[in-house]
Order: structure tokens, then C-alpha cells, then sequence
């Protein structure tokens, strides 16, 4: 059982962003549901209870469906009188001049305009949300904000001081078995001395110690990981600020055994000092006894 639950409703005009804020909000690590009909809430928040699990929801709720959307209010009420949801209402809203640009552009029917004009929709619209307008906590204005500015906004109200958004990816491959689709950034050491030529590491991989230290050993080493890692101290904020939350980083070598076994486990855990990383070996166990050159 949790003991309490915190609720966001996203509501607000039509057309103001309600798709990037729930993006936004899953990044946050919200449970989103988009137009649950009011009538299975009850049912919604006894699984959530139960399940001990969701600590964090967002609603996004719009008026797509009017008899939903009727029932709002009911839905707010019933909340307030509960014990463990916490309620906070997003309301999303724009100037009537950009929300007809907006529709414009994208050429879709507002919800209240099926038949008639377009300006007759949002000025109905915005008259029927008056009300849930007026009880939100935090009404943000997106007629000026691109999707990456209204995430940040997003982001500066409701991410928790233990929320982590940017995460790393450090992944080693064999240039052999080709290069990751995903990644990010590819950084190629194969000019490193490749210890699969010392007969007794041909067998390891860069998780030995010994093969490890033969990697870190070399004069060339230093000096590159020194100059790869202060690059990505200087480049990896930028991604952060951008509004990304992942960067993958794959270090090469042929065969994906030892040399960029070992950059890579380094900057895992040096980079693991500022950032949530996850280091991966994706080709370290396909040897090839034949043709392998690591």
C-alpha cells in the first residue's frame, strides 16, 4: 500500500500541448493515461493502491469527449476528499491567433468545430474550461514556447530532486559486427596496441585485469582517454540542456573483446560519478577463433 499518491491532471485548450506535456511527464516517470472516462477511476485507484507500485500519475483529460469531460468536476471533488491522492491541475492554454495557426498546420477538426468554424470551436472551448481554468495550480501559456520549452517548464515545476532524466549508455562493439544503429557518439580505438597478439590474453576479454591493464598500460591510452573524456564533460550538459534523455556512447575495436572492452568499463564508471550509466559489451562473447581480432 502507498500512502499517498500524486496526481497531475493536464487539461487546457485544445491544440495548447497536451501530447508533449504527457511525453514529458513519462519522462518524469509519471503513469500516464490519456482520456480515462471518469466511471473507471474508482476501479483505477483501488489496482494503484493495491499495487504499491504507482506513486506518481499523470490524467490528461480534454475535451475530446464531452461526457467525460462533463464529469470532471466530480471527479475533482470525489478526490479532494480522499486521504492519499495529492491533486494538482496543468492547465495548458494559447492565444485564439495560434491555436487557429496551430490547426491550421496540422489541417486536424477541433473537437467543437466538427461542422462549423474553427474560431467558433475554441471560443466555445475556451468559455466550457473557464471554470477548471480557474481552479488549476499552474497555468502555463504555450503561444510562445516550442515543445522543447514547454518540457523544460514541465520539467522546472514538477521534477522531483530525486528524478533522474539523463541517462548514459556506454556500450563496447567490434567494428567486424558493425556499428550500433543507436548510438550517439561511436569513438573508434583500434589504433590502440591490441592485446589479442600477447598469446596469453588472445583467450580474454577487457574484463580481466590483466588484459585491462595492458589497455591502460600503453603511452597512446592516456593521452586519448584524457582528451575523449574531457570532450564529453564539455559536450554531455548541451545534450541535457537539448532536452535529451539518453546518450549512447560506443567505443569499437574489431572484434568488440578487449580494447574497447576496457575504454569502455573506464568511462562507465568515471562518467558513472555525474550520471545514472549503464555499461554494456554487445559483441564480447562472439568470438571467432578463425578471423578474431579484438
Amino acid at each position: 500500500m502507498v500512502d499517498t499518491l500524486n496526481l497531475v491532471v493536464i487539461t487546457g485548450m485544445s491544440g495548447a500541448g497536451k501530447t508533449v506535456a504527457m511525453q514529458s511527464f513519462e519522462d518524469l516517470g509519471y503513469f500516464c493515461v490519456d482520456n480515462m472516462p471518469p466511471s473507471l477511476l474508482p476501479k483505477f485507484w483501488e489496482l494503484v493502491k493495491e499495487s504499491g507500485k504507482v506513486t506518481k500519475i499523470a490524467l490528461v483529460i480534454d475535451l475530446r469527449s464531452r461526457a467525460f469531460y462533463d464529469q470532471m468536476d466530480e471527479m475533482l471533488a470525489n478526490l479532494d476528499n480522499t486521504n492519499f491522492v495529492t491533486t494538482k491541475i496543468l492547465f495548458l492554454d494559447a492565444s485564439n491567433e495560434e491555436l487557429v495557426s496551430r490547426y491550421k498546420e496540422t489541417r486536424r477538426a477541433h473537437p467543437l468545430a466538427m461542422e462549423g468554424r474553427l474560431l467558433d470551436g475554441i471560443v466555445k472551448e475556451r468559455r466550457l474550461l473557464s471554470e477548471i481554468k480557474n481552479r488549476s495550480q499552474l497555468i502555463v501559456d504555450t503561444s510562445n514556447l516550442t515543445p522543447r520549452q514547454l518540457r523544460e517548464e514541465i520539467f522546472d515545476n514538477f521534477k522531483s530532486a530525486e528524478t533522474q532524466t539523463f541517462h548514459v549508455e556506454v556500450m563496447s562493439f567490434g567494428f567486424k559486427y558493425g556499428v550500433p544503429i543507436d548510438a550517439d557518439i561511436v569513438m573508434d580505438v583500434r589504433f590502440l596496441p591490441n592485446p589479442y597478439y600477447v598469446p596469453e590474453f588472445k583467450k580474454l576479454t577487457g574484463l580481466n585485469q590483466a588484459v585491462y591493464d595492458y589497455v591502460m598500460q600503453q603511452p597512446a591510452t592516456e593521452d586519448f582517454y584524457e582528451r575523449f573524456s574531457s570532450m564529453l564533460h564539455v559536450i554531455m550538459p548541451g545534450y541535457e540542456k537539448e532536452g535529451k534523455t539518453s546518450l549512447t556512447i560506443a567505443i569499437g575495436c574489431t572484434g568488440g573483446q578487449h580494447r574497447s572492452v576496457a575504454i569502455a568499463e573506464r568511462l562507465g564508471k568515471d562518467l558513472g560519478q555525474h550520471y545514472p550509466v549503464e555499461t554494456s559489451h554487445r559483441d564480447m562473447n562472439k568470438r571467432k577463433e578463425t578471423v578474431n581480432r579484438s
